[in-house]
């Protein structure tokens, strides 16, 4: 009897279009699902070529070509490990689970160590692309043994997205570093959706524009340096109207959800002690406007100016200083996250290839942006970048840009309107470019109450003062 090529457990909208992704490039899958069965009843009364569907988990697994291959496609945490305790009897060494949710990367390490024991091959997959993707080509980032990643090398590459001929799937490196990379890839999907949010709200409220040309703006923007897949989608949301003509984002609260990849990539950022001010400061807003409530009661006691709209004769260069500061604040926000990624390549042995990484973030994933190329391009000349903002290319544009963005703030500032992470962005620029910062002082305070020393100027060793007598 012919065996199927790989399996995949979990029929949400993300497994069920993977399965129809790997299906349509001539490979024969297995599908199950624990729950709810509806989508594998389906299956059942109007089969898909390609799609095998399978009621029991036992039979499911003995579908599979030895050594099997199993993509879990269900929710992070323990519904993993009790889906692993509850597969394992049936399988055999060498058998390959593949983890493709949103696992929390110190999770991932310890599983690969758990079924290292058993001799059982572990992958945690991060899977960029959304429901899109999914079907049509995500961006791939496996992290596990490089013999795991070669198992399944054919199928992640032929199934991923392409740019310009290339899969967007690179081996990342060992155990928890492809969901590492995810993680932290979605950290800046916070960002750069804030930042284009806070783009949205001056041109709406400094401005006056209305839904539609704020669409043809974006769209323009598209166009050149800020061409992305958040800025497209953008322009669409913004001119979409329903059957009533009414445009359909200003129906829609504003409390902005999250599952907690944000809030993992800031923890990560506190415990390696790198700054991650821009994305850190896209999770905190998430939390603010949850607050619905009480910004209302806030809304009626608490003061601020009036907010006053732009003259029509510097309406278009205010449109430009909004354009750069928002290209200034992604490429902070891109610069932030990769420093991150080497922080902890560093801390866990990882030996990540950042170029690559760049690589596989060009399409298929939600921060898919033309200046990846660029951002590509400085790591494949040094793999060692102190920084990105010190890189030739992007030292040129935050030179040119940089007063574009304080204008921007001063203007939001004067008129009440919240810009938190365009002001993190430029807080987190000035920092880093000031040679004598404020820091000394923070030190003596430490010194005086705590006795914890502080390094001098002029001399090298640890001092103490006794600041009282």
């Amino acid at each position: 009897m012919l065996k199927n090529d790989i399996g995949v457990i979990g029929m949400g909208v993300m497994g069920k279009n993977l399965a129809h992704n790997i299906a349509n490039h001539g490979y024969q899958v297995s599908v199950f699902n624990r729950s709810n069965n509806s989508t594998i009843n389906t299956l059942v009364q109007n089969p898909i070529t390609g799609l095998f569907p399978f009621f029991s988990l036992k039979e499911f697994i003995f579908s599979l070509k030895k050594p099997r291959c199993i993509l879990f496609m269900i929710k992070a945490g323990s519904p993993v490990d009790e889906l692993i305790l509850l597969i394992k009897p049936y399988l055999e060494h060498d058998d390959l689970i593949i983890d493709g949710g949103n696992s929390f990367f110190k999770d991932t390490i310890l599983r690969c160590k758990m079924l290292k024991k058993s001799r059982i091959l572990f992958l945690g997959a991060g899977i960029s692309g959304g429901e899109e993707g999914a079907l049509n080509g995500p961006a791939i980032m496996p992290g596990g043994t490089e013999e795991a990643y070669k198992r399944v090398s054919c199928i992640f590459k032929d199934i991923s997205a392409k740019y310009k001929g290339e899969s967007c799937v690179e081996y990342i490196g060992p155990n928890g570093s492809g969901h590492y990379v995810k993680m932290v890839h979605n950290g800046i999907e916070y960002s750069d959706m804030e930042l284009i949010a806070e783009s949205y709200f001056l041109l709406k409220k400094l401005l006056g524009v209305n839904n539609q040309e704020m669409s043809d703006i974006f769209c323009i923007w598209n166009t050149g340096e800020l061409s992305s897949y958040l800025i497209e989608i953008t322009g669409h949301i913004l001119s979409k109207k329903n059957s009533q003509g009414i445009y359909e984002l200003d129906r829609i609260l504003d409390e902005a959800s999250q599952k907690g990849t944000g809030m993992w990539t800031a923890q990560s950022a506190l415990e390696l002690h790198t700054p991650l001010s821009v994305i850190t400061e896209s999770v905190f807003i998430r939390y603010l406007s949850a607050l619905r409530a009480q910004r209302f009661i806030a809304s009626t006691v608490l003061k601020g100016p009036d907010c006053v709209l732009i003259d029509s004769n510097n309406k278009k260069e205010f449109i430009e200083d909004i354009r750069k500061a928002l290209f200034l604040g992604k490429i902070i926000s891109y610069a932030q996250g990769f420093n991150q990624m080497k922080e902890a390549s560093q801390k866990y042995l990882w030996n990540l290839n950042f170029s690559n990484i760049a690589k596989i973030f060009r399409a298929g994933c939600i921060i898919r942006a033309n200046f990846l190329n660029d951002i590509m391009t400085s790591f494949s000349k040094n793999n060692d970048v102190i920084n990105l903002l010190l890189t030739p290319y992007f030292q040129d544009v935050i030179n040119l840009y940089q007063q574009s963005l304080r204008r921007v703030i001063i203007t939001a500032t004067k008129n009440g309107i919240a810009v938190p992470v365009f002001s993190s962005a430029l807080s987190y620029y000035d920092s880093y470019r000031t040679v004598n910062s404020s820091a000394n002082l923070i030190q003596a305070q430490r010194d005086y109450f705590g006795s914890h020393t502080y390094k001098r100027i002029d001399e090298k060793g640890s001092f103490h003062t006794d600041w009282i007598h």
